[in-house]
Formats: structure tokens, C-alpha cells, sequence
């Protein structure tokens, strides 16, 4: 009940954790040695709330896998991380509310990362991460009117996967960088090379059970 009740305030803010415009054509930031192994996502019974547009697990995890593969396959790094993560809660703003209202869609998601190599979690404690739609013009009256559910999925999917390397980023000790520097300022990306099919250059991860019994 607390997770929804979060979901229903999340509407009447501002899009905080909202991302910006596309960056995926830009060189992706520092990661060191960083390249994809298994990319995890479940959704076993993600909250909602009843005025939400309904959306299948399928359809949810369809959406931020391809988010995540797209984000994270531009790194063509040999040492190899698998990804897990879990669709918690969810809600795609409906047409019919009044503008006043301004509903927001919402996706909340558990991640977590492991070293393939080592089989060994990064994370000490799973990572609960918060993404609204990006206010702008088209969602100033409620995204519910001007974008359907697919489109809704997609942008919060993308705002996900965006969250999550924003995540890893500030964890420079998983992948044997330096410490993040303190003056503020942002580390400088690295130039990656246009890669035509991304998941072909990975290499092979072993098997990871997710999500593992013990958290």
C-alpha cells in the first residue's frame, strides 16, 4: 500500500527523476571495461493502481529489456556484467482525467548487478529506482490524452535503463575506476565506435539465477 500510495503522490510532482532528450547516439559514459552479459527483467506481480492503464508483465518486460540493451550494448568493453531487475510498480496515466490533474506514468524497478566472472552481487542492497515521464509540451495535460500505453511504456523504459547507468556511474569501484570527482563536475565520456550488432561482440556469460533466494 505504501509503494502505491507513492505512485498516486508521484502525479502531482514534477518529473524529477524524468530523463533528458536521447542521448543513445552519444558516447556512452565511463564504465571501464564494461561490456553486457544477461540482461534480467521480471515483473512477477508489479503494483498499480485501479485508475492506471493496465499493461501485462509481457509487455512491461518487453519494454525495459529493449531499453537496456539498447543503452548498455553500445559498450564493447571483455569484462563481462549481468544486469537483474525487477518491475515493481507501475502506472501509465489514462485519458479522461481532468487537466488539472495532470497525471504522470510511473515505473518503480529493483536493480541489481553482478561480475560474471566471479558470480559475486556488486550491490550490497538491491537498488530501488523511481522514473516519471519528462514534463513537456505533449504531457502538460496528462500523458493519458496525447500518448498511448506503448508509447507511455517505451519513455518510462528508457528513463529506466537511463536511471540505471546513472546508477552505475556513481559506483566507479564496481569496474576499477577512480573515485567520482568532488568539484561536481561530470567525468568525461568515453568515444565508443559505431557497432552494428552489438550483442554479437558480447561475450558469453554463464548462467545466473535471478532473482536469487537469498536477495
Amino acid at each position: 500500500m505504501r509503494l502505491l500510495r507513492f505512485m498516486i503522490l508521484g502525479w502531482g510532482l514534477l518529473a524529477l527523476a524524468a530523463c533528458q532528450t536521447d542521448d543513445l547516439m552519444e558516447p556512452p559514459v565511463p564504465l571501464g571495461d564494461f561490456v553486457l552479459g544477461l540482461n534480467i527483467v521480471v515483473a512477477e506481480h508489479p503494483a498499480s493502481v485501479p485508475i492506471s492503464r493496465v499493461a501485462t508483465p509481457e509487455e512491461l518486460t518487453a519494454g525495459l529489456t529493449k531499453a537496456i540493451d539498447k543503452r548498455f550494448g553500445r559498450y564493447e568493453g571483455s569484462r563481462v556484467y549481468n544486469l537483474g531487475v525487477s518491475i515493481d510498480g507501475y502506472v501509465l496515466a489514462p485519458p479522461g482525467i481532468p487537466v488539472l490533474v495532470r497525471p504522470q506514468s510511473a515505473l518503480i524497478i529493483t536493480a541489481n548487478i553482478w561480475d560474471d566472472a566471479t558470480q559475486t552481487k556488486l550491490n550490497s542492497e538491491s537498488k530501488q529506482l523511481t522514473v516519471l515521464e519528462k514534463l513537456d509540451g505533449d504531457t502538460a495535460i496528462g500523458s493519458g490524452w496525447t500518448r498511448n500505453k506503448t508509447e507511455q511504456i517505451d519513455i518510462l523504459s528508457y528513463n529506466a535503463a537511463k536511471a540505471i547507468e546513472n546508477w552505475l556511474v556513481a559506483n566507479p569501484q564496481w569496474f576499477d575506476l577512480p573515485p567520482l570527482p568532488t568539484d561536481g563536475k561530470a567525468a568525461p565520456k568515453t568515444q565508443a565506435k559505431p557497432v552494428q550488432n552489438p550483442a554479437a561482440l558480447r561475450p558469453k556469460p554463464r548462467p545466473l539465477d535471478f532473482p536469487p533466494a537469498n536477495g
